[in-house]
């Protein structure tokens, strides 16, 4: 990883160069109170690069004051604009030159003048409710209407809000209202150890365990210069294609019953309960928590459970296989799919879009295979990547990596070497500073720690792969219809709790 340390005002012409007109993605960026280390307030942008050192850092410091503020990047880099809402939200920074500065993270029911991740916020201090306005975009105009859906939906999906905008039966804007339940994961983990806080990590999202594991424990593994062994890493990679593998499965499921066909609907569960049934068995839960830790991991796969993994896999591929052929042979169903929901690749670009989204819409990143972890660099697999960028295209990159995936766990089991489980985490240099990262089913998840004394979290910031993509739903749903929408919103297939964290 390498950093360079700038001038607050150099940030956005730095910035703009790091990002080199799209050629390198915004892969995060996030603030830090630093004024007990060095009086100031600290910016950082991570760039992905494609090839070595794979990371650019660019830390910005700004002075304490009253009102401190830093140039706002989205004139440059479009893909800013959530990041820099969130640090006005929670630290009080102001972006200058930002187009929307409407609450992200904390709403409108939070005081003005009170940002939970400065270090002088008290966690116990009682925060009074206020009852201000959110105004949400809309279209206006004669014959415009609009169409209000959630917070609160049907079923047991998590809230969130949708305005539609409509022009007879078209969709010409969406304004999409998120984070109603944001825990503050990054503010109660300051002061706990790195081994208490990897709980939390672990549980930003039960559908990306395994993911947010492996970042947060490469994080740690990075500041305190340890090396996990070749079987932790071969373990590693089972682990995390298992949980890619059932979600991939129940996913395609998932849009199935976007568009009502059952039949779909129904393989997908069935697919998934056996895959899920198949996690209990090797970590002893449904989604495969405690098995990846800093250091390694904390269960071994035997040779016994390796065949039973091979063996299981074998009858999913067929069956899976057979769910295709479903699909593809399906006039109806293929009409829906097929150029619906476009997400375009400039969009895609422009956003730094991660994950099945990006591939999707001809955009060829995977970080598995750009910045290998674990044992990847080991593998041999595929990259799927669709040009087309609608439901149909992303749909066909699950269904790509899911044989990908399967290809993955053949080769890792046949190859499983010796070696010690875990090693021991040592004591971190204070203030040191760890990335971590890793490709869940929905794209790269990203973690950032900065360790204070004693092994304990000063500073733990996580970019999930969700929050990259929520922003390109709004893009690719107007100039389709409302019944569409879930449709084209499960093609993406995000999750709330990840950017709820």
């Amino acid at each position: 990883m390498q950093q360079e340390i700038i001038g607050v005002n150099d940030l956005r012409a730095a910035a703009a160069a790091a990002y080199d007109h799209g050629h390198n993605s915004l892969l995060a960026m996030f603030a830090n109170d630093e004024r007990t280390l060095n009086g100031n307030f600290a910016i950082y942008c991570i760039f992905s690069l494609p090839q070595k050192p794979y990371f650019k850092v660019l830390k910005a410091e700004l002075p304490d004051s009253a009102a401190p503020e830093f140039p706002s990047l989205v004139p440059v880099i479009s893909a800013a604009a959530w990041y820099e809402r969130e640090i006005h939200d929670l630290f009080g920074l102001m972006p200058v030159g930002h187009p929307d500065l409407r609450p992200l993270v904390l709403h409108e029911n939070w005081p003005h003048n009170q940002y939970p991740l400065r270090k002088d916020f008290d966690v116990h201090t009682p925060v009074p409710f206020v009852s201000d306005e959110y105004k949400m975009e809309y279209v206006h105009g004669k014959g415009v209407f609009e169409v209000p859906v959630g917070p609160i939906h049907a079923g047991i999906i998590e809230p969130g809000h949708f305005r539609f905008s409509q022009a007879g039966e078209n969709t010409i804007h969406l304004d999409a209202k998120l984070f109603f339940t944001h825990r503050g994961i990054e503010k109660a983990v300051e002061g706990l150890t790195i081994d208490k806080a990897f709980y939390q990590a672990e549980r930003i999202c039960g559908a990306c365990t395994v993911s947010h594991a492996l970042s947060y424990s490469q994080a740690v593994e990075a500041m305190a210069g340890v090396t996990v062994s070749d079987r932790a890493r071969y373990l590693r990679v089972i682990t995390a294609e298992m949980e890619r593998l059932y979600n991939h499965v129940g996913d395609i499921g998932n849009l199935c019953a976007g568009l009502g066909f059952a039949v779909g609907v129904s393989n997908g569960a069935r697919l998934k309960e056996e895959l899920m049934r198949l996690n209990e068995m090797v970590a002893g839960n449904r989604f495969l928590r405690g098995m990846v830790v800093p250091g390694g991991t904390a269960f071994d796969i035997t040779a016994d459970i390796a065949q039973e993994i091979l063996a299981l896999i074998r009858e999913i591929e067929t069956d899976f296989s057979e769910v295709l052929d479903l699909l593809r042979d399906n006039d109806a169903f293929l009409d829906r799919v097929n150029r619906t929901g476009v997400l375009p690749r400039q969009a895609v670009l422009d956003l730094s879009v991660v994950g099945v989204a990006a591939r999707a819409s001809g955009v060829d990143k995977d970080i598995r295979r750009d910045a290998p972890y674990a044992a990847y660099a080991d593998m041999n697999f595929k990259v799927p990547v669709y040009t087309s960028g609608d439901v149909a295209a992303r749909l066909w990159v699950r269904a790509d990596e899911t044989v990908q995936s399967i290809r993955i766990l053949r080769q890792a089991l046949s190859r499983l070497p010796a070696g010690a489980l875990k090693v021991e985490i040592p004591a971190i240099q204070p203030y040191s500073c760890g990335l971590g990262w890793s490709e869940s089913a929905r794209g790269s998840n990203v973690h950032w720690l900065m360790i204070g004394e004693n092994n304990t979290i000063y500073r733990y910031f996580v970019r999930s792969a969700s929050y990259a993509n929520w922003p390109a739903v709004a893009v690719a749903d107007p100039g389709n219809i409302i019944p569409d929408f879930p449709l084209i919103n499960k093609s993406f297939e995000l999750c709330y709790a990840c950017i709820d964290r």
